[in-house]
């Protein structure tokens, strides 16, 4: 699943997300959801979160 529409992500979810450091890189991180900061159902670049590690980025893929 990709990380563009809020409906699919819950905190506590496993996601790939990139950082705002690493968007020009594309160097990914993975981690679970601790909050959604988008407020938007979509968005085209990825739902915004917060992981439980206080990392902030966009949601590439969301891991089942």
């Amino acid at each position: 699943m990709n990380g563009q529409r809020r409906e699919n992500i819950k905190p506590g979810c496993k996601v790939v997300i990139v950082l705002k450091k690493d968007q020009r890189s594309g160097r990914l991180t993975e981690g679970i959801v601790k909050d959604l900061l988008t407020k938007s159902l979509v968005h085209s670049h990825g739902i915004k979160v917060r992981l439980t590690n206080g990392q902030v980025g966009r949601v590439k893929q969301i891991l089942e």
